[in-house]
């Protein structure tokens, strides 16, 4: 597997991020906690070495999140592990060393949001497993957390899948509530006037839902290249065989992304069908975070 590039966009989210996190959880006063305990300590409990260490199995993403955090409140960060790596009980992902008070008052954000990042990057990796034997890739949605989009984009890309459009301005998605009143032949119709505005537009992809076979046939009609994937919405396994043997037949450089109720006990079936895409908005929405902990800090 290929590890994505952490880009310079993802690094203004996470410093957006990470720092709005940590004024959430300091306010105008700070660590109270941390303050009045070490000045009642003293000296002795000024500096603090502590890992990240991983407590359950899972897939490493967003380690440059906690070097961010380390930055922020006075710490130093060093990394032991990459993204994408695996991760079992007992993996150190990093090691922090700084001040105690610093240390202690980032420990929740940089757990929470690697916590999440990692959570991501695992429930895409038990998705992408499932469909090894097959020609479909795993896909986000937009139903990301909201303000990290783009970091959880990432670890989907670090647990294999393959991140999908990253909002309503890169590429056109023609949905239900767009074709609202549209028979077959009016669907078919405003793609052929949409498609060459949005090539100018610059769009990624273009791409149209639709719920039934005889939408699907309408589109399979367009000249070829017009546009590029068919998003099959909540189509059943038998629908699905069928919507890939007519693709086959009549439009084989479409692509067919299946969309809808996927879960990890249905994605195998589904993949299974022949589909190019299957897009699956628990990769995100839903996620459970990781289970990390800071050794030696309550």
């Amino acid at each position: 597997m290929t590890v994505p590039a952490w880009t310079d966009a993802c690094e203004r989210e996470a410093q957006r991020v990470v720092h709005a996190s940590l004024a959430e959880d300091l306010g105008e006063r700070g660590d109270l906690t941390s303050a009045l305990v070490m000045r009642c300590r003293g000296k002795d409990a000024a500096t603090m070495r502590t890992a990240v260490v991983a407590r359950e199995q899972g897939v490493l993403a967003g380690v440059r999140t906690a070097g961010i955090v380390a930055s922020a409140v006075g710490a130093t960060w060093e990394p032991l592990l990459d993204d994408g790596s695996p991760l079992v009980p007992g993996s150190v992902v990093g090691r922090l060393h700084g001040p105690s008070a610093g240390v202690l008052a980032g420990e929740r954000t940089l757990l929470n949001l690697l916590g999440v990042l990692c959570g991501t990057a695992t429930v895409t990796r038990r998705h992408v497993d499932l469909v090894a034997d097959t020609r479909a890739c795993v896909c986000d949605t937009r139903k990301t957390l909201p303000g990290l989009r783009r970091l959880q984009k990432f670890a989907v890309a670090c647990g294999g899948g393959t991140p999908h459009r990253m909002g309503l301005h890169d590429a056109v998605l023609v949905k239900d509530n767009h074709l609202a009143g549209l028979d077959p032949a009016g669907i078919a119709d405003l793609a052929r006037r949409l498609a060459p505005e949005a090539r100018s537009a610059g769009a990624a992809f273009i791409e149209f839902e639709v719920d039934g076979l005889d939408q699907l046939d309408a589109l399979l009609d367009l000249p070829a290249g017009m546009i590029d994937m068919v998003l099959l919405d909540n189509f059943d396994t038998a629908m699905l065989h069928e919507a890939v043997a007519r693709r086959g037949a009549r439009a084989p450089g479409l692509l067919l992304e299946a969309s809808g109720g996927v879960r990890l006990e249905t994605i195998a079936s589904i993949a299974a069908t022949g589909v190019d895409r299957i897009s699956v908005g628990a990769l995100t929405h839903g996620v459970r975070s990781l289970d990390l902990g800071l050794d030696g800090v309550a």
